[in-house]
C-alpha cells in the first residue's frame, strides 16, 4: 500500500466579474454566478471512477489514504454530520431545523467521495413538486403550505453511500420441486361431493455451482436520530454518476457518513449472499426450489464513496418534527405530515350535521 498522502479540498471558485462564489446549476455540468449569470464548465475526469481495494483499506484506515479534510457541524439534536458551506455565516440543520453556527465548526478528515450524481432538478422545481404535494394532502394545517415553500426550511442535501463490487462464487445443495396434480372427490360447503384437483410437489435432489458480478452493491453511509430517508425515494439511476468534483458540492449541504466502511461492508456481504441464494435457486430450476446449504466466497472486492442527491424540508408543528424529502435526480416525494385537529374536527361535525338532517328527512 502507498503512503498515506492527505488530500484538501479544492478552494471555492469566485465569480471573474462580480467575486460572488459560483455554485452548482441543477442539470448541468456547469458551476454559475446568481447575480451576473457567469458560468464555468466542469471539467471531466479522464480517468473516469477509481475503484479502491477493500481489504488493504480495511486493514489500514488509520492512514487515511485517499482522504481529504473538511469542515464539519454535529447537530446535537439529531446527530447529522452536514459539511460546512463556506457562504453560510449561519445555517439550520437539514433533518431537525436546529440552528447550526459555523464558529462550531470542526476539522475532520474523510474518505474522499469517488463519484457522485449530481442534482438534476433545481430548489424551484423541488417548490414545485412540494407545493403539488401539500395540495394533495387531506387535513393539513395551514403552517404546512407556509413550510413547503419556504426556502430557509428546504436545504438541498448530498447524501454519503458506500458501494461495493466483487466478484462472486457459491457453490449449493438443495433440491429441486415439480409440480404434479391429483384429482380427489371432496364435499364442498354445500354438502355435495365434487372433483377437485390437488396440487403436490416431488423433490429432486441438486447441487452446483454458480458464479458472477456484483456491481454497485448500494449500502447507505449514515444515520441519525430522525430524518431517516423513506426508501420509497431512495433509488437512484447510478448509470448517471460523476467522477467527484467538489464543484457539484457548490452551493449544497454534503452529510458526512457515519457508518464506517467496515460495517457497511458487512451488510454488502449480507446483499451478496442474498443475490447468491437467488443465483442457486435460479440455477436448480424446476417449478420451486430449496436451498439447504451454499458456501459462498467473494473475491477482487471493492468500494468507492459515492454521494446522491435530496431535497429536504424540516417543519416543526406543536413541537414535533416532521420531515420531507425529494430526490433530486428523479423529482420522488415522500414525508411524514401532521393533521389539523380542527379541520378533522369540523369535517366530522358537518358529516355528523349532515346525516341528522337525512335522519330527519326520512322521518317525515
Amino acid at each position: 500500500m502507498e503512503e498515506p498522502t492527505i488530500q484538501k479540498s479544492e478552494l471555492k471558485k469566485t465569480c471573474v466579474n462580480c467575486g460572488a462564489e459560483l455554485t452548482y446549476k441543477p442539470g448541468t455540468t456547469s458551476i454559475t454566478c446568481e447575480y451576473c449569470g457567469h458560468e464555468e464548465a466542469i471539467a471531466p475526469k479522464e480517468k473516469g471512477f477509481e475503484e479502491l481495494e477493500l481489504y488493504p483499506y480495511l486493514k489500514e484506515m488509520g492512514s487515511q489514504r485517499h482522504s481529504e479534510e473538511i469542515s464539519m457541524l454535529h447537530c446535537k439534536n439529531c446527530g447529522a454530520d452536514q459539511h460546512v458551506e463556506e457562504n453560510y455565516k449561519s445555517l439550520h440543520c437539514v433533518y431537525c431545523g436546529q440552528p447550526l453556527v459555523v464558529e462550531d465548526a470542526y476539522k475532520e478528515n474523510w474518505i474522499l467521495p469517488g463519484a457522485v450524481l449530481p442534482f438534476q432538478i433545481d430548489k424551484n422545481q423541488s417548490f414545485r413538486i412540494f407545493k403539488n404535494w401539500v395540495k394533495r394532502l387531506w387535513f393539513a394545517p395551514n403552517n404546512l403550505k407556509k413550510a413547503a415553500l419556504d426556502p430557509q426550511f428546504t436545504k438541498g442535501l448530498y447524501l454519503p453511500y458506500w458501494t461495493f463490487d466483487a466478484q462472486l462464487y457459491a457453490s449449493y445443495i438443495g433440491q429441486r420441486g415439480e409440480y404434479y396434480y391429483e384429482t380427489r372427490r371432496v364435499r364442498n360447503a354445500n354438502g355435495k361431493m365434487v372433483t377437485q384437483q390437488v396440487r403436490k410437489t416431488r423433490w429432486y435432489p441438486a447441487s452446483g455451482e454458480v458464479s458472477g458480478f456484483v456491481d454497485d452493491t448500494l449500502i447507505e453511509a449514515s444515520k441519525q436520530k430522525s430524518g431517516r430517508i423513506p426508501g420509497k425515494i431512495a433509488y437512484w439511476d447510478l448509470k448517471k454518476l460523476q467522477p467527484f468534483d467538489s464543484g457539484y458540492l457548490s452551493g449544497f449541504v454534503t452529510e458526512k457518513y457515519t457508518i464506517s466502511l467496515n460495517e457497511g461492508h458487512l451488510h454488502s456481504k449480507e446483499v451478496a449472499r442474498d443475490i447468491a441464494t437467488r443465483w442457486c435457486m435460479q440455477d436448480i430450476g424446476g417449478d420451486t426450489q430449496r436451498v439447504t446449504s451454499m458456501d459462498m466466497k467473494l473475491s477482487e472486492e471493492t468500494f468507492k464513496h459515492i454521494l446522491l442527491p435530496v431535497y429536504v424540508s424540516a417543519y416543526r408543528y406543536n413541537g414535533k418534527e416532521y420531515n420531507f424529502f425529494i430526490n433530486g435526480e428523479n423529482g420522488n416525494i415522500s414525508g411524514t405530515r401532521p393533521y389539523s385537529f380542527w379541520k378533522i374536527f369540523f369535517a366530522v361535525l358537518l358529516g355528523l350535521i349532515v346525516i341528522g338532517v337525512i335522519v330527519l328527512l326520512a322521518k317525515k
